[in-house]
């Protein structure tokens, strides 16, 4: 039953990919819009086929993944701690809660000319931007997960003299971690987002949005910039796909994986 489910998802999914292809097709053939602006879907997934073969193309990509998993690293190990602290100590949270409510809503695309200024264009720039996007999910994930700790358990431990760090590391933390891992899994989005649009904003160095960015500015680039955009959707889809089999795979108990698994 859970593999026919799961199965189902997927056939269905790719029924809605291939129904979007042939629309996209049929628009640019019967000549909707013009082919230079539009070029049929067929020659996009040529072209994106043929990118898997160009060595500079995928140096870009290595690039870019670089910047997308240190980011994302850097903040995993900014905003657990300082999530388990905000969530466990409320003077600490209460202290600096109008910061993190000031910093949150600023979009990191709007500081992408400060920060180039600061660190320059390189991979530096990239790394700290997806660094601030993907620690705001984490971080307010991990306090979220702190609040919905089973209350019972760390009375418990308390009554049998555990201290505040054993009931974090016994009780909390594991109850915490699969609002965690569901953070982590919506800053990787975030990430690649970000990754992509510095480069695309930068315009030289390398990357794929670098790749991106170039071919819009070439004559009939556009078959070349959907075939960027198909490898940046078609790396979002895989690095979500991991990542819910990892959550599927760690924490099989929880709602949202419940037979599933």
């Amino acid at each position: 039953m859970k593999r026919t489910g799961r199965l189902r998802e997927w056939w269905l999914g790719a029924l809605g990919v291939l129904l979007a292809l042939g629309v996209c097709e049929a628009v640019s053939r019967a000549g909707i819009v013009r082919r230079s602006y539009f070029p049929p879907a067929s020659e996009v997934l040529v072209r994106s086929v043929e990118l898997a073969g160009d060595s500079v193309f995928l140096d870009g990509v290595g690039a870019t993944l670089r910047a997308w998993a240190l980011g994302l690293g850097l903040a995993c190990a900014i905003a657990v701690p300082l999530g388990l602290l905000f969530g466990s100590v409320p003077v600490v949270d209460a202290a600096v809660r109008a910061i993190v409510e000031f910093l949150r809503p600023l979009p990191s695309v709007a500081l992408i000319p400060l920060v180039s200024l600061l660190l320059g264009s390189g991979t530096e720039t990239k790394v700290a931007l997806v660094t601030y996007a993907s620690v705001w999910p984490i971080l307010f994930n991990t306090v979220y997960g702190l609040g919905e700790t089973d209350p019972l358990a760390k009375e418990t431990l308390r009554a049998f003299g555990f201290g505040r760090l054993s009931v974090l590391l016994r009780v909390e933390l594991p109850g915490t971690a699969p609002f965690i891992a569901a953070g982590i899994r919506i800053s990787a989005a975030v990430a690649l987002i970000l990754a992509v649009a510095t480069e695309i904003l930068a315009g030289f160095g390398e990357g794929l949005g670098i790749y991106i960015a170039q071919a819009g500015l070439a004559t009939d680039g556009t078959r070349d910039v959907l075939a960027g955009v198909v490898w940046a959707g078609t790396l979002g889809l895989v690095i979500n796909g991991v990542l819910v089999w990892a959550e599927r795979k760690l924490f099989p108990w929880t709602p949202a994986h419940r037979g599933t698994g």
